[in-house]
This record gives structure tokens, C-alpha cells and sequence, in this order.
């Protein structure tokens, strides 16, 4: 939930510095990328009550990143998230720029949400190293490369880490926070104070994973659930309806562990030993997603994926989805 203020954090001591740094004393932060989620992040931080500079390529890009930040802060009014006052402050503690240079001078935290190119990425790295100061911790919101691709890039290894934030960034609490081989435990601990003094979750994973853990598991349900339309045990609605009405509501308040603890792990073994030898294990592209790539068939961005989108289909699930995600919230 986003949240107005700091929350209370721990003190911890940053690598080469001689000050107590935590979310209240970061400075200001960084934020590379205007588009979807790099938006919704110098958003999530201005509302914590952040100083933010965001950067961009183009003045234009960096306008509409603007409009789409006024846009999500009415949604969030809308919903309850936030009030009044703070959707007129936020915009204000925005600054822009399409130049790192000159830009970071007082930045002590950075993410970087550019698209997934690894070369832009480490050219981006390597560009905040010289640029930011000395303490600056620098993270990257990949879903895709490991921080052990993008610290070479710098010469401060130990303070560099992927947070991998989940979209909608403003609706999500969860940041998933990856370890590289040389992220120092300081570097951790002042990411996940950061994070937390504006009300997300971080999961620190230990080592780094492909995928890291949302992913794995999310990709592990989509392949089961394209399996069974390949397989014609099910239509492609059918498979969705089950989700949604059935173990994806439970899932939205329990995780997995959780719930097969209830269960019984005994009873649990007993299905895995049925059901796992049946379950797809295939390392390929599904047959029917091939097909539908050969038809030009995309999903929303052609109007054509297992349904047929248009304008206002589209901002009906996303109302959809934006209302479920903000009611969660406020339960959570």
C-alpha cells in the first residue's frame, strides 16, 4: 500500500561513507526510464515523500510520463490510496531530465526500468557509476538479467542489486530483491529499508535465480495452463474461469505453502505422486502460442490473442484489474 511519509527504519551504516543512511537520509532518488513501470516507481516514491528525478531520452516522453503520473494519482484517489492533498503534492517533488549528467548529484538511490536490453543496461550502469556519488546504491527493475551481469559495469559491485518491482508498480507491493555475487549486506539492508519506508514488500533472494521467484512460478502455471488447451482438455476462457474463480482468489491472501500446510503434506504427497508425472514438463513453445504468433495474433497490441480485444474491452479489464488489486489492498 502506498503510503504518505516515511515509515520508521532501522539505521544502517553504507560502505566508504561516514553517515547513518536509511529511507529518511537517502537523498534523492533516481529513477531511469519514464515508460510504464519507471512512471509508476518515481510515483511510488514521491508519494513515500521522496525528492525524485526522472530521466528520459526525450522531453516528450518525459511529458507524457507526467500525464501518466496525474492519470494513476486519480485512480488512486478514486480507489481511497491516497488523498487529496497528496495527489496534488506528489507531481511537484518530480523533477525531469533527459540527461543523467549533471542530473544525480544528490541521488543516493537509483532504478534503473529501461526496456530489456542488457548492452543499454550495462551502458546505463555504467553512466550512474560515474555520475552518482560515491554511496549511491544502484538497482536495476529487470525481470530478465542477473545483477552479476550489470555490476561489472561499475566500479562499485558491492552496491548494486536488482529490484525487480511487479506491476501495476503503484498496486503491488512485492519487490523482488536479487543478490548478486558481490552485493555487499549493507547494500541489501539499505535497499529493503528504502523499499519499505514506502510501504512494499521486499523478498531478498540469496543467490541469483533465472526468472527469480515470481516468474518461475508464474511461467511454471502458464505452461500447465497452455498444456491443457493444447491438449483439448479445456478451452482457453475455461482455463482462466478456473483461475479466477477458484485457487487464483485464494492465492491473492494465502501463498502456496501456506495453503498445502492447512492441507496436510501427507495427504499433498499422496496427489504429487499422481499428478507430477502427468504434468507438462516441456521445454518448448507451446504449439498453440506458435500458431498464433504465425497468425499475427498478439494479444491486445493486435487486437487478437485467445481473445478478441478492443478499446473498450481493454480499459474494462484493466478497470477490472485495478479495482480488484486496490480492494486487496486495503484489505491487506
Amino acid at each position: 500500500m502506498l503510503t504518505h511519509g516515511h515509515a520508521p527504519t532501522t539505521l544502517v551504516r553504507t560502505h566508504g561513507t561516514n553517515c547513518d543512511m536509511n529511507s529518511n537520509n537517502i537523498g534523492s532518488i533516481g529513477v531511469i526510464g519514464a515508460g510504464l513501470m519507471g512512471h509508476s516507481i518515481a510515483m511510488n516514491f514521491a508519494v513515500g515523500g521522496h525528492e525524485v528525478v526522472l530521466i528520459d531520452t526525450t522531453d516528450e516522453n518525459l511529458r507524457k510520463a507526467m500525464q501518466d503520473v496525474s492519470a494513476t494519482l486519480g485512480v488512486l484517489q478514486e480507489q481511497g490510496l491516497v488523498d487529496e492533498a497528496t495527489a496534488q503534492t506528489v507531481p511537484g517533488r518530480i523533477r525531469t531530465s533527459t540527461s543523467i549528467e549533471g542530473a544525480m548529484d544528490d541521488v543516493g538511490f537509483v532504478v534503473e526500468a529501461v526496456y530489456e536490453d542488457l548492452d543499454l543496461k550495462r551502458r546505463i550502469f555504467g553512466d550512474l557509476d560515474r555520475h552518482c556519488p560515491p554511496h549511491a546504491v544502484l538497482t536495476s527493475n529487470t525481470s530478465s538479467y542477473m545483477t552479476s551481469q550489470l555490476a561489472p559495469s561499475t566500479n562499485r559491485p558491492d552496491k548494486v542489486v536488482v529490484a525487480n518491482w511487479w506491476n501495476p508498480a503503484h498496486l503491488l507491493p512485492l519487490v523482488e530483491v536479487v543478490r548478486g555475487p558481490d552485493t555487499s549486506d549493507e547494500t541489501i539492508e539499505i535497499t529493503k529499508s528504502v523499499l519499505e519506508g514506502i510501504g512494499k514488500r521486499p523478498v531478498v533472494l540469496q543467490k541469483e535465480s533465472l526468472g527469480f521467484i515470481g516468474n518461475r512460478m508464474q511461467f511454471a502455471l502458464l505452461r500447465e495452463a497452455l498444456s491443457v488447451v493444447d491438449k483439448g482438455i479445456a478451452s482457453a476462457e475455461d482455463v482462466d474461469t478456473v483461475v479466477k474463480t477458484g485457487f487464483g482468489r485464494r492465492l491473492a491472501v494465502a501463498g502456496p505453502l501456506e495453503v498445502f500446510d492447512i492441507a496436510g503434506w501427507d495427504t499433498i504427497s499422496h496427489i504429487i505422486d499422481e499428478l507430477y508425472p502427468d504434468l507438462d514438463t516441456s521445454d518448448e513453445n507451446s504449439p498453440t502460442i506458435t500458431e498464433m504468433l504465425e497468425r499475427g495474433d498478439l494479444g491486445v497490441k493486435s487486437g487478437q490473442g485467445f481473445y478478441e480485444w478492443n478499446d473498450e474491452a481493454v480499459a474494462a479489464l484493466r478497470q477490472r484489474i485495478t479495482h480488484a488489486l486496490a480492494a486487496i489492498d486495503r484489505f491487506d
